[in-house]
């Protein structure tokens, strides 16, 4: 099992990327998850470290560098990138060099409970991104909360909590695949984090921001209006019903303030895709 970047000091990889990328982190900018951590440089670029379990290397390459063929997306360009596999704690590491995004993540950990005030301008960075990232083809597949979402992935998850919904999809668009509050950044509109980028459901970057905004009704709202035409179709609706099963599947006390909507939402989406 891969260390948790959390808790396990990294020092020595640390030392090798500042090497092979000839420049120095600001370790006062260090920014600590579970499986990356992050740096400014002093030449003003920033540089995100992971580490991945060997069975995890899946051919499919490393998100942002593939994300660099996008156009027309909002995000932070990539520079270079290294990676080697340390045989000893059997997992391979990489670091990528991105330009430095000076907004700050909307919201950095846990439930947005607050509206964000985002501007016109805002939103119209957002549907442009959107609509140019779902322009795209790649062979890559969407890898939300690590794992590859397949048809089979999708209606188990479903299924759980809807045992007897049709769940076939028929539309696939690319999507960044983790496309939450933590991951766009305010007061100018920049979307963070492709490790995950692939082919998804249609709609499923959208249903994802609408339903982490259901502790703001008004902002779960406005997300609905902005990708309108893709949540309302067949895919997106199945999409939105997916979302709203992860919630009510969570256990008492990990998300109670998305509960109510979700339980709202779920009746309207099984009265809209029964026959």
């Amino acid at each position: 099992m891969s260390p948790d970047l959390r808790k396990t000091p990294a020092d020595t990889t640390v030392a090798r990327v500042q090497k092979s990328f000839a420049t120095d982190f600001n370790l006062r900018s260090a920014v600590h998850k579970r499986r990356s951590l992050g740096y400014a440089t002093t030449r003003n670029t920033w540089v995100r470290i992971e580490v991945r379990d060997l069975a995890r290397v899946d051919g499919q390459g490393w998100g942002l560098e593939a994300a660099a063929v996008l156009d027309g997306v909002a995000m932070p360009a990539w520079l270079q990138g290294v990676s080697w596999i340390d045989h000893e704690l059997g997992v391979m590491w990489r670091a990528d060099e991105t330009e430095r995004v000076e907004d700050k993540a909307i919201k950095a950990g846990g439930i947005l409970t607050v509206d964000p005030g985002l501007s016109e301008s805002w939103w119209e960075t957002f549907s442009t991104s959107m609509n140019a990232l779902a322009a795209h083809t790649t062979t890559r597949t969407a890898t939300p909360h690590l794992q590859p979402i397949t048809q089979e992935r999708f209606s188990t998850t479903v299924h759980k909590v809807f045992p007897e919904m049709d769940t076939t999809i028929s539309e696939w668009r690319a999507a960044h695949a983790d496309l939450a509050w933590g991951n766009l950044t305010a007061p100018g509109c920049t979307f963070l984090d492709w490790e995950d980028w692939g082919m998804a459901p249609r709609g499923w970057d959208a249903a994802s921001l609408w339903s982490a905004s259901f502790a703001v009704p008004t902002l779960a709202e406005r997300v609905y209006r902005e990708r309108q035409d893709d949540l309302e179709s067949t895919t997106g609706k199945l999409v939105q019903l997916y979302h709203c099963a992860e919630i009510l599947a969570f256990p008492p006390g990990y998300a109670d303030e998305l509960v109510p909507l979700a339980k709202q939402n779920a009746e309207r989406l099984l009265s809209e895709l029964r026959p």
